[in-house]
Order: structure tokens, then sequence, then C-alpha cells
């Protein structure tokens, strides 16, 4: 199995907005494989990683629910991330895969918390020493966790784009178990947003995949997700189409249970793809039938994590989208076809 030695270029500008190219050394290579997950409870068995490592992904990427935290205790929740992190089967990983990530709600601290949890600045920190972000890399100056990622293969550019939907988000109200849709509340903050357009619209990548902790596309659930900030959702989307930002896939966790949707829209040239692996430890006790127009086969609900499979042999990115079990079963299967 190889051992991932890539090459980096850090490329920030004055915002302290980064992006990682990363250059592989065997420059033949016309592959690429994605491997992705969330909501790992620290403290429980984690039979999955032996699954992922034999996977042999080129990059792993953490989208929320890295550990349940819920405090405010930075102290106990640094330690938390330590046992995470020193676990024998995910350091294995951690030795050949570059290892990328954006925290949710639990590792961020509070659950389905926002803008007003006290502790954000100290735990935004834990999270980026978990990932082994430089000392002195912009990203820790910045305000919230996002972070963009490049990597090239066969003369192609894959970017990886991880957004913070926990930092800015304003606040939701709950009634019967059900949040309340935020008219005009936000998700990523103006800071973001111009961030983001700028990562969009300045783009040469031939595949975009963008990540979240909460789902992009589904509308019809009572739970966490982007449709509760329906101004945020359409702001999204309308980006998009303004920057033709080519190729998109996106990816999330934190439902306990995993999906693929696809949404396409007059504004869009291009159907849009999410796939949300959830979780690696946490999953539905039982079945229970759940609407989303936009979904794509079956719901999930044993535990797993996401591969993307990216081809370039005939130069436009051919993908191939899996949720993957124990035992390197294959849960569900989808071709992503942006034609």
């Amino acid at each position: 199995m190889k051992k991932y030695i890539p090459s980096f270029i850090l490329v920030c500008t004055l915002a302290f907005s980064c992006s990682f190219v990363s250059a592989q050394h065997n420059e033949s290579k016309k592959t690429f494989k994605i491997a992705f997950g969330s909501c790992s409870r620290h403290e429980k068995a984690q039979p999955l990683w032996t699954t992922v490592y034999e996977s042999d992904p080129d990059v792993w990427i953490w989208l929320g629910d890295i550990v349940y935290g819920d405090t405010e205790d930075m102290t106990l929740l640094r330690q938390k991330y330590d046992i995470q992190k020193s676990h024998p089967d995910y350091q294995k990983i951690r030795e050949k895969s570059k290892i990328i990530g954006v925290w949710d709600d639990h590792d961020y601290g509070v659950n389905d918390g926002g803008k007003s949890y006290p502790k954000k600045e100290e735990s935004q920190q834990i999270l980026l020493d978990f990932l082994d972000v430089s000392p002195d890399s912009p990203l820790r100056k910045q305000k919230g966790a996002y972070s963009s990622h490049s990597f090239a293969v066969d003369g192609q550019e894959i970017k990886v784009i991880l957004l913070d939907a926990r930092y800015f988000r304003d606040s939701l109200q709950r009634v019967d178990r059900v949040y309340q849709p935020n008219l005009t509340g936000e998700v990523l903050g103006e800071e973001q947003w111009k961030w983001l357009e700028n990562e969009l619209k300045n783009s040469k990548a031939a595949l975009h995949i963008i990540g979240s902790g909460i789902q992009f596309i589904p509308e019809e659930h009572p739970y966490e997700k982007w449709a509760n900030f329906p101004a945020e959702r359409k702001r999204f989307f309308d980006l998009l189409a303004k920057t033709q930002t080519q190729n998109v896939i996106l990816i999330s966790g934190d439902r306990h249970m995993s999906e693929i949707a696809q949404y396409e829209d007059a504004d869009l040239k291009q159907p849009v793809y999410e796939v949300t692996s959830s979780g690696l430890t946490n999953v539905w006790s039982s079945y229970r039938e759940e609407p989303n127009k936009y979904r794509i086969g079956d719901i999930v609900i044993k535990i797993n994590f996401g591969i993307l499979e990216i081809d370039f042999t005939n130069k436009k990115p051919a993908v191939q989208a899996s949720i993957i079990g124990e035992n390197n079963t294959v849960l569900l299967k989808q071709t992503l076809d942006f034609e």
C-alpha cells in the first residue's frame, strides 16, 4: 500500500483564506479516491477504520461530529479529540492519506449550536490541532473553520471546499421537535460568503467538491439542514449559477443515515449531486420512511463511510459515488453524470 507523501503549495489572500494544492508524485496517475465520513463517537468501537484503510483513499475528509464533545470545557474537548486521534487504525490512515475536515455541532461544542456558542474560538484551535494544521497557518487567525484544498491529477485540478455552517450560523426555533425556518437568518456569514464566491469565480478546477456538516439539498425532513435558512440555501445555488461552477458534488454528514440526492434548476447548466455519509459509529436504530424528493436510491442506516472514485482517463471527470459498510460491503452506489 502506498504512503501518501504530497507536496503542497499554500495560497493565501489578505483575508486569510487559504488553498492547499497537492501534487501527486506519480504524474501518470489518472484516478483519485476521496473517502469521507462523520458522526464518530470517540468512546465507541470503530470497526470501519480497517475498511477505510483497505480502500486506500488519497484523501480522508471529516464532515463533522469527529467527536461528541458537547462541552464548554476545552480541556475535556481536547481529551476527546486525543482519544479519536490516537485510535490505532485511524493512525494507519493518517500515515498514508491526506486528512482534511470541518466540524459540525457536537465537535464544535454544542448540539445544534450556532454563533452564540461562547467557546468557538478556542474550539476552532483544538479542531485545527486535531487536523495537524501548522501553528503558523493563516487558518489559525481566520474566524471560522472553512478551507479550500486543491489536488492535481493528470494535469487536472480537483477543488475541495469545506464550509463552516456553525461559527456564523443564526439561531433556530424548534416547535414540537421541528425546526422552524429562519427566513432572514444566516449560515455562513458575509466574510465566508465573500471567500466562497472568490474560490468559485476564480476556479479552473475540473471538479468541485463542496462539503458541509449539514445537508444542502433536502427540504422536507424536520431536522437540521440548509433549507431551515431558505434565503441562504437559495443564495448558495444562485452563487453556483452565477459563477458557472462546473461539475459540483456536495458532501455532508450529521443525519445518522446516508443517501444520495440530485438537484436540478433552470439556472444551473448541470445537475448538482449530494452524497450524505453518516455515521461512522452512529446510525438510526431502525428504518423509517423519510421524504426527500431529490433522493436517488435508498436510505442507508448501517454504519458507513462515503467514497468518490474520480477517473480522468478521458479528461472529463468520471465519478462513482459509493456508501461503504463493514467488510467493504457496498451499501449504495451511483454514477454521477454531469452531462
